[in-house]
């Protein structure tokens, strides 16, 4: 039987592209969701219930008098009315809806082409990876939540940062994917894969950071900038502090590196510019990864002079996905191998 192998590849784009595009709006919902403190609001797993929200009262009482169980309700939000309630529960409904159709949309696609363009020469196998992290993802998320059901009054910082990082280094294997399919050319003259390897660490740990910061409500304390209240190191932390290994439990000091780390990236990303310029490449690429990284910091110093006002906050983490793709980039075309 013939199969047009334009078909598959044109589908494989479009499934792609729309897949890349879910995933920033599971990312943008899961971080206003953690931002309006939400998280919580569903104390059960229900991976196959759950699918429609509550319809009468008697289902709002019942999820409501599970959440009052939880540390976060006794110790934060004791006295919440039910019309209260239904706001964080419906950030949480939105998050994990969505979560369910990414998975849906993920799957139904690659088996579509497993039974229709198996025998096209395009065909791989390698896509199914996506739909593997995507289900780790899942897991990933209840493990997350299930960390703040009994002794914390919030999730772990920890588990919120490899909820987060995994979701971002599925939507860099998706653009992978979408680079190869395009044929993206390549650097004729390389540039030293160290430095690259190096900004890219920098960039992931910058994010870990980030979600330790957003985890420990980090970003409430020294909303000042460039100072810290009038300091360089925070002035409640001290030496005993930074040798401790509750190190990372500490939001002046996780607040602390966080801001280190930004003026490490960015000098090094000043040695990338010259890079470019001596070699002479395309400059496109380079002065879009330039702005993405110029509008992150700005988005970083707003949110924090804001006291980590939720428009400002969410736009932030968004802007982390704008730096890695257009970084993404950059190590796509100086690689010599596919994914």
């Amino acid at each position: 039987m013939f199969v047009n192998s334009d078909n598959y590849i044109k589908y494989l784009k479009l499934w792609l592209i729309t897949l890349f595009s879910l995933i920033i709006l599971m990312v943008a919902v899961g971080g206003l969701t953690r931002l309006t403190d939400s998280g919580l609001s569903i104390t059960a797993w229900e991976l196959f219930t759950g699918i429609l929200p509550p319809f009468n009262i008697s289902e709002w009482n019942f999820y409501f008098s599970e959440y009052k169980k939880i540390p976060e309700y006794k110790n934060i939000n004791y006295g919440m009315s039910l019309d209260e309630f239904k706001v964080i529960f419906y950030w949480e409904y939105a998050h994990r809806l969505l979560a369910r159709f990414v998975g849906l949309f993920t799957l139904l696609p690659l088996l579509f082409f497993s039974l229709y363009f198996k025998n096209t020469p395009h065909y791989a196998n390698k896509y199914y990876w996506i739909f593997f992290l995507v289900c780790l993802q899942g897991f990933i998320g209840w493990y997350m939540v299930s960390s703040g059901l009994i002794e914390n009054n919030d999730v772990s910082h920890f588990r919120l940062s490899i909820h987060l990082s995994l979701a971002l280094f599925i939507l860099c294997l998706i653009f992978w994917y979408i680079l190869d399919i395009y044929k993206t050319k390549k650097f004729h003259k390389r540039i030293p894969n160290l430095l690259l390897l190096f900004i890219l660490k920098l960039i992931v740990l910058q994010i870990v950071l980030g979600a330790f910061l957003s985890g420990l409500d980090g970003g409430l304390i020294y909303n000042s900038w460039p100072d810290m209240n009038g300091s360089f190191f925070p002035n409640d932390v001290g030496y005993n502090d930074v040798i401790n290994t509750q190190l990372f439990n500490n939001p002046s000091i996780v607040q602390f590196l966080h801001r280190i780390t930004a003026y490490l990236l960015l000098f090094f990303i000043i040695i990338l510019n010259y890079l470019y310029i001596k070699n002479n490449y395309e400059t496109k690429n380079i002065i879009l990864f330039d702005i993405a990284i110029l509008l992150q910091i700005f988005l970083g110093i707003i949110t924090l002079l804001s006291g980590v006002e939720i428009k400002y906050a969410s736009l932030h983490q968004l802007g982390s996905i704008f730096v890695l793709t257009t970084y993404l980039v950059i190590v796509y075309k100086n690689s010599n191998q596919q994914l």
